[in-house]
């Protein structure tokens, strides 16, 4: 099972910390060297057995335990938004906006469709209010060739300001 989460969290999912490592079906990372806090992500169950709805991330310190949590659920991240479509599974019904047992058993991972841009956004979000600049400076983060480019500013006025 441990091994289809590690190719979630470091094949799909690509984040971008240099310190991290899947443990079962969890992921840790040290968004920053030499900080005592952790970063946990984890599948998120649903009341049904072997369903998750989403990830959990938590903050840990490792002698106060968890700092915070938050749930990003699936749904609201569109994770799963067209791989539902065309499988026409709609809110409400079994299956819709989840992973169901991780340890799958054909050929697909469960997460097969999923689009992740959502939850990776809201993952740099939370990293970043915990960890600043830890995203920014993992060297996967660093976009590859790219220019920068000035943009061009628009023409300051005193007349066009008024209060």
């Amino acid at each position: 099972m441990s091994l289809h989460a590690q190719q979630f969290f470091t094949e799909h999912l690509t984040l971008p910390f240099t310190e991290g490592a899947v443990v079962g079906n969890t992921y840790y990372a040290t968004p920053l060297p030499n900080s005592p806090l952790r970063l946990r992500i984890d599948f998120s169950p649903t009341i049904r057995e072997n369903e998750y709805g989403g990830l959990r991330l938590a903050v840990v310190h490792p002698e106060k335990g968890d700092l915070d949590a938050v749930v990003l659920t699936f749904d609201e991240h569109g994770t799963f938004t067209r791989r539902d479509a065309a499988r026409d599974v709609r809110p409400g019904f079994s299956g819709y906006a989840r992973i169901l047992d991780l340890r799958h058993h054909n050929r697909q991972p469960p997460w097969h469709g999923a689009e992740v841009a959502g939850l990776r956004s809201a993952i740099e979000q939370y990293t970043n209010i915990w960890f600043p600049g830890a995203w920014a400076t993992s060297p996967r983060a660093r976009p590859t060739a790219r220019t920068a480019r000035k943009v061009p500013t628009a023409p300051h006025s005193p007349a066009a300001r008024t209060r």
